[in-house]
């Protein structure tokens, strides 16, 4: 029987002067325990997701726990019933997740974390607003009750988006809780609107990913199924295998069975 497929989302915002030196060595850690996936090295840090076997992905994990700064690596683990990545990519990127906003420092300042098992009561108190940090097709599937989407196409475009709305937004708000996928994009995003002058600031430790583990269904305020940029596609609650696909000509994650509306429309009668 073919060993099972561990999935692990990562990320490590630290301080790395070189991280191009750090390269090499993890792609032949990665290549020799058989371990595919993408990670993002840049002087800010560390960000993937890579899968394997388990005792292969503890292998890499180690390797890099290892790294400066990175002992409390921040990893979100589910299952996937084959490898759902093709080859292995690891790059050095100025960012690891790409805002724009170079003074923006997530290890200086950030919000507060606030667990899954008490995440349902900030989001439901109406002095909170709510905001979902991704990107418009990942909201498309799924998100929480009441969230503020933003319809952007990148994370880049959040700092533009939150300045034009601030005012409509904050109004009779006393609170701002974020949340994305894993974790990460709220590490930023928070940190950009503590620079914007907003102290009450929340963000869901471990992200959507870490809530729909913990939190039971009949429990839940999500909605929906979660975008997840590997080959599953979607995950929903208990990270059991969602009802998505990838359109192949742009990326988009559409229900099984159906077209993409956007490079397949339906025809106009």
């Amino acid at each position: 029987m073919a060993a099972p497929i561990r999935v692990a989302a990562l990320y490590q915002f630290t301080r790395l002067d070189d991280p191009h030196a750090l390269q090499a060595a993890l792609v032949a850690g990665c290549e020799g325990a058989g371990v595919k996936g993408t990670l993002l090295l840049a002087r800010e840090g560390i960000n993937g997701t890579i899968a394997g076997a388990p005792e292969s992905l503890n292998a890499v994990l180690a390797h890099i726990r290892a790294l400066p700064g990175c002992a409390e690596l921040d990893v979100k683990f589910s299952n996937a019933p084959v490898m759902p990545f093709g080859k292995l990519k690891v790059r050095v990127k100025r960012e690891i997740v790409t805002m724009g906003q170079p003074d923006i420092d997530p290890t200086l300042s950030v919000g507060t974390y606030v667990d899954p098992a008490d995440w349902n009561a900030l989001i439901a108190d109406p002095d909170t607003l709510v905001i979902d940090t991704r990107n418009d097709y990942e909201v498309a599937i799924g998100s929480f009750a009441g969230a503020v989407d933003p319809a952007t196409p990148s994370f880049r475009d959040f700092p533009a988006w939150f300045r034009a709305n601030r005012g409509a937004l904050l109004e009779g708000k006393k609170k701002v809780a974020m949340f994305c996928t894993g974790g990460i994009r709220c590490e930023k995003s928070t940190s950009f609107l503590r620079a914007e002058g907003i102290d009450e600031v929340y963000h869901l430790r471990g992200g959507i990913l870490k809530y729909l583990e913990q939190v039971p269904e009949e429990q839940s305020l999500w909605q929906g199924e979660c975008f997840v940029f590997d080959e599953r596609v979607s995950l929903g609650h208990g990270l059991a295998q969602g009802t998505h696909t990838r359109c192949q000509p742009c990326g988009r994650p559409v229900p099984v069975g159906t077209r993409c509306s956007i490079c397949d429309p339906p025809p106009r009668i």
